[in-house]
């Protein structure tokens, strides 16, 4: 990772006026393969022509605000998405808040704004991008913006999985949500993952047999569809064989609103109380249950166990792509 990036919140303290920068624009949610391939060429380009890659970007996100949507949304938040950026070679990531008198600037005035502060010679997007109030900075409008503006506007084709479905952020949310993670990690380059601290539950795995490391989420941040998923536990640098359950744990309550995410790591006895743990998660081995008694539990999660393991132990370090 380019421990050097800059991550601005906002363009108050941006010293880009007197070098040149190549710039893209977006959500960027999830930081998937079709992103890593737009950013990765432009950081290319840039350093080709000694010049800075810079990544503006938005939260909350616009669909958020414009839509007032108040149920879990983000593949990642604004940090977990800088760090992406930083490892695909980004100099600076520009996360603006997103509100709706943003949203109502025209976008030669938004184009004003960034080039006051950045100096961009190229400015790199997707063809169907637009920005601005109402959309009206469509990739035609900025081509005429930047003429005036001293940028010039390159059109990224879109990046297809095996040529035929687009990959979008979007599209990740669903598989996602519909517990197939398999195909979302493919679309996101890398395995599905979540990282958070390791906060206190209620001890129940432990009496059980099975302590758990519970996971403190935003809760706007997206989980998968609830479910026992075969995953790699990383701490400190290592990583441990696990299995996760993610959901409402209903053979003990009457599901509370918040679904929680706990993973059992195998053959591990240490206290990791208030440590950071990411899990990337695999395989999904079943959907999530009511047992009748607490054994039957233990039964199954011994079956998640081996499952898990099995599953493990012939894991690829990255999701494979089909041809």
């Amino acid at each position: 990772m380019d421990s050097d990036m800059q991550h601005f919140y906002g363009l108050e303290n941006i010293q880009y006026q007197h070098q040149h920068t190549w710039i893209t624009i977006g959500s960027f949610d999830g930081v998937h393969l079709g992103h890593q391939t737009i950013i990765k060429d432009m950081v290319a380009s840039a350093h080709q022509h000694q010049a800075k890659a810079v990544v503006i970007t938005f939260h909350p996100h616009p669909a958020v605000v414009l839509r007032g949507l108040d149920k879990p949304y983000y593949l990642t938040m604004p940090e977990e998405r800088a760090a992406l950026m930083a490892e695909l070679g980004v100099d600076a990531v520009v996360t603006l808040t997103f509100t709706r008198e943003l949203a109502a600037l025209s976008a030669s005035d938004f184009m004003r704004n960034i080039t006051e502060k950045l100096n961009p010679r190229e400015l790199w997007v997707g063809s169907d991008f637009a920005l601005g109030r109402n959309r009206e900075g469509n990739v035609e409008q900025l081509k005429v913006i930047g003429q005036s503006l001293g940028f010039q506007t390159r059109v990224i084709q879109a990046v297809m999985k095996n040529g035929s479905e687009k990959i979008s952020s979007s599209r990740i949310r669903q598989l996602l949500e519909q517990g197939e993670i398999e195909h979302a990690s493919q679309l996101l380059g890398r395995w599905y993952s979540l990282e958070s601290t390791v906060i206190r539950g209620d001890g129940r795995g432990r009496l059980l047999g099975f302590p758990t490391a519970n996971l403190e989420l935003p809760l706007e941040r997206i989980l998968p569809a609830p479910g026992v998923y075969a995953t790699w536990a990383w701490l400190n640098g290592a990583r441990h064989p696990s299995v996760t359950s993610v959901g409402f744990r209903p053979t003990f309550t009457d599901t509370p609103p918040i679904p929680r995410v706990e993973a059992f790591i195998f053959d591990f006895q240490q206290d990791i109380y208030g440590e950071t743990l990411s899990l990337q998660f695999i395989r999904r081995l079943r959907f999530e249950e009511k047992f009748e008694t607490v054994q039957a539990l233990i039964d199954q999660m011994q079956q998640d166990s081996s499952q898990a393991r099995e599953v493990l132990s012939h894991a690829q370090p990255t999701p494979d792509l089909p041809a």
